[in-house]
């Protein structure tokens, strides 16, 4: 295979008719850009130039090489520059998922910071509930997973996945703004014993955290409806319908009233999944403008309170 440094020495030798000439150029001495030649003309298995004392005279071989190589030659220069933006981390790709509250929430705001910061970088976006995602990052197909966990049902993930926190979401009550706990700021669970519970299904960590919390204060909820999708519960907690625990990304801006569990402060935190030797020079700028939003969002809602 040719060697393109010997190709753009060749081509200002041609265009200058000089080794000493092209050498200037170039930053090389007569006798570099003299032993790329020969070592060109080996390669090639013809002689490139007339030599006389004074100069050089390009043979038809060396002309058809420096007229052709030139597109080569600016070829490799674009990938040069591209694999040096892609390792800088100004161009690349970056694939992420996360589940559904969090990209209405927060992760919109995180990969518009990311692509406001690298122009260059193309990002992906996929929608799941972490076991459907973990597979992708142990795979590389994705470089980050956003997920969640309870506190009151906690999730074993994959030891061989880094995890970083973003976000310690509060498990609130949510109850219709005419409900008689809606002017309260913080409530004993007791005292919803009687109340129609609104839930997702049995075998998500939300409805076992709900269990072991109506445990913890003597009762089990009387759940009349479920669903996993929480725009659903809370559209009907604003009807009426009952009450519900709901994370904090859950909230809704308006229509239904949150209170504070008294002594018992339990949490769903949101975490962001990595395998430890992804060198994507997307993700480390990928997880703070994910924390970032986190942050933000979390003192937009003053606190969860």
């Amino acid at each position: 295979m040719l060697n393109p440094i010997h190709l753009r020495t060749l081509r200002e030798c041609v265009g200058t008719g000089s080794f000493a000439e092209a050498a200037r150029n170039l930053g090389y001495t007569s006798s570099a850009v003299s032993q790329q030649m020969f070592l060109l003309e080996r390669a090639i298995g013809a002689p490139l130039f007339e030599r006389s004392a004074r100069s050089v005279r390009a043979t038809a071989v060396a002309a058809l090489l420096a007229e052709r190589s030139a597109a080569v030659l600016a070829a490799l220069t674009t990938l040069e520059r591209e694999a040096r933006a892609m390792v800088a981390g100004e161009a690349g790709t970056l694939r992420l998922a996360s589940f559904a509250t969090a990209n209405a929430r927060v992760v919109p705001a995180a990969l518009a910071d990311v692509v406001s910061r690298r122009p260059g970088a193309e990002v992906h976006l996929d929608e799941g509930e972490p076991d459907d995602v973990l597979g992708g990052v142990r795979s590389g197909a994705l470089d980050a997973a956003v997920v969640f966990d309870y506190d009151l049902a906690p999730k074993d993930w994959p030891v061989e996945l880094t995890r970083t926190e973003l976000l310690a979401e509060p498990f609130l009550l949510a109850v219709p703004t005419e409900h008689r706990l809606a002017g309260r700021t913080e409530v004993d669970l007791a005292e919803c014993r009687g109340e129609t519970w609104i839930c997702t299904n049995p075998d998500t960590a939300g409805a076992r955290s709900l269990a072991r919390l109506a445990s913890e204060a003597g009762f089990q909820p009387r759940i009349i409806f479920r669903s996993n999708d929480y725009t659903v519960i809370r559209d009907l907690v604003s009807r009426g319908l009952g009450v519900a625990m709901l994370p904090g990304l859950a909230w809704p801006d308006g229509g239904v009233a949150r209170v504070r569990l008294a002594g018992r402060a339990p949490h769903r935190f949101v975490l962001a999944l990595h395998r430890p030797n992804n060198t994507n020079p997307l993700l480390p700028l990928a997880l703070d403008c994910l924390a970032r939003a986190c942050a933000e969002y979390a003192e937009d809602q003053g606190g969860w309170g």
